[in-house]
């Protein structure tokens, strides 16, 4: 009886050792499996996830996690040809709508100076802010190609944040002046200085400006924080919190906002984040609320 005891605690044991080694591999396997994947995620390369373990159910399990690998890899790569040919096209409508709108500058000044009746004189003048228009639209594609197609350019180097800002101001105070905006401004006494480009940092503020002059009810609010976060508020009760979640969109343009590709905001985000920022918006109280951060230095995060 003794015997057979021991014979049971044996083969109990025996059971034991299997469970804890089958539990070992299978955790083992997971592992592998979880390192491979996120590997994978993280660089674009052909290799698949492989297995040390033999156990049929894991296996499987990657095999349906490669086929996963397959398919996202070909939309990924789909994704960047299709983003690629779009750039593509941009840049070269931007370009191409240049020559022609050259033209037609030209020869609305040669019309100008010739006589002409009143009737004549005012639907030149309505021909040239069309033209004017449409010379802005385009040069605004042109620029967004340019920012797009141009990620590894930004050169970082230490900035006075607010010392771009104000002249930025400055540059716009004519324009702010004649809509009847007189900019609340609020800077901290000390220089913040951050990692940036100065250059893509001031047409972050300018294209920012420009936004409030488009939607502005009148006001606004410029502040530079100690931290480096800096917020532009106005007035804009021609917004709802829809338009506004959309308008670092590219392409989205509001109703009041007719003469603009919608490529400003999507600009500006853009920059922002090559700089490795953050730029967000926010509505209440018919209030548009901008809000970029750059983190200290040494604290910043990758893109």
């Amino acid at each position: 009886m003794e015997n057979l005891l021991w014979i049971l605690v044996g083969v109990l044991i025996l059971v034991i050792l299997a469970l804890l080694t089958k539990i070992y591999l299978l955790r083992k396997s997971a592992q592998e499996i979880h390192e491979g994947l996120a590997r994978k995620l993280r660089t674009d390369t052909n290799t698949l996830i492989d297995l040390s373990s033999h156990d049929p159910f894991m296996r499987r399990l990657a095999d349906d996690l490669n086929d996963q690998l397959r398919e996202l890899r070909g939309e990924h790569h789909h994704y960047h040809r299709r983003d690629l040919e779009l750039k593509t096209a941009i840049t070269n409508i931007s370009h191409d709508l240049r020559t022609p709108l050259t033209a037609i500058f030209g020869y609305l000044d040669l019309l100008e100076q010739e006589a002409k009746s009143e009737a004549v004189h005012h639907y030149l003048g309505v021909i040239r802010n069309r033209a004017e228009m449409l010379k802005q639209l385009t040069e605004e594609l042109f620029s967004f190609s340019i920012v797009i197609s141009a990620k590894n350019d930004v050169q970082n180097k230490p900035v006075a944040i607010d010392n771009v800002l104000v002249e930025s101001i400055a540059a716009h105070y004519a324009a702010l002046k004649d809509r009847g905006i007189t900019p609340t401004i609020q800077l901290p006494k000390k220089s913040i200085v951050r990692q940036l480009d100065q250059a893509a940092l001031a047409r972050v503020f300018g294209n920012l400006l420009n936004n409030a002059l488009k939607y502005s009810d009148g006001d606004l609010e410029i502040t530079l924080s100690e931290a480096g976060e800096i917020t532009f508020i106005n007035s804009a009760s021609a917004l709802d919190e829809v338009q506004v979640g959309k308008l670092f969109d590219r392409f989205y343009t509001v109703e009041t906002a007719r003469k603009s590709t919608g490529l400003g905001l999507a600009i500006a985000k853009t920059l922002v984040e090559q700089m490795h920022g953050t730029i967000t918006a926010q509505y209440k109280n018919q209030k548009l609320s901008i809000c970029i951060q750059f983190p200290k230095p040494g604290l910043q995060t990758k893109p």
